[in-house]
């Protein structure tokens, strides 16, 4: 895979940042130009309305410039390779945002916390990147986690991998909660104080809500 590919692997453009970013917007596309300081060369990304995303660099009246997506070494390479790959790195990090979750409950709730929390997901852990937090941006503790996961890790007689959240509860309420089939023992967690619930509709978006209002409202020790 390309360092282009790397760099937005599992994220989505969010076009309303793009023009604060220095993209300028024409009929078809967005376009992003600047000069690369070490070498005068000029670096142009562009961005086609279903977000696809493409680079390039150009040597000023000699044309394409690719050496620095090559293996080639050598320190005028590197250093045109080391800003190229830092510019799109910013890209990333101001314009897009990440896309790895597809479940419709997923996007919702995401949209949810974004929007009464201001917390975005935090994608902790390179090795597994379908597993992020959320966590309370007073006393840095998980409220939340959503997952990626077998049904039948959670005892249920299917191999189809979900989206999982879970949740905090007080300790004296998971025996009345946990039933094997709406709700789970934490995955990944201490069944004491965390359950899981799988995002495929089978609890609705509101309770849902609630759901991690209250969890919210545990992550605070």
């Amino acid at each position: 895979m390309d360092k282009l590919a790397t760099i937005f692997k599992n994220r989505k453009v969010i076009f309303s940042k793009l023009a604060d970013f220095g993209f300028v917007k024409s009929k078809t596309l967005y376009k992003y130009t600047k000069t690369l300081t070490d070498s005068g060369f000029e670096m142009t990304v562009t961005i086609d309305k279903r977000g696809k995303i493409s680079a390039k660099v150009v040597e000023p009246e000699v044309g394409e410039y690719t050496l620095h997506l090559t293996n080639s070494s050598g320190s005028f390479v590197g250093q045109v390779r080391a800003e190229y790959e830092q510019t799109l790195t910013e890209i990333a990090e101001s314009c897009f945002e990440p896309d790895v979750f597809k479940a419709e409950q997923t996007k919702r709730l995401t949209e949810y916390v974004r929007e009464k929390y201001g917390r975005e997901l935090e994608f902790l852990w390179d090795k597994f990147e379908g597993n992020a937090v959320w966590r309370r941006g007073d006393t840095n503790k998980w409220f939340a986690a959503v997952l990626t996961v077998s049904r039948r890790k959670l005892g249920l007689n299917s191999d189809e991998i979900v989206e999982i959240i879970d949740l905090r509860l007080p300790p004296e309420e998971m025996a009345g909660l946990v039933d094997g089939k709406r709700y789970f023992g934490g995955w990944h967690m201490n069944k004491k104080h965390w359950y899981t619930i799988i995002l495929d509709g089978s609890v609705e978006l509101e309770e849902l809500c609630r759901r991690i209002d209250a969890s919210y409202a545990l992550a605070v020790k």
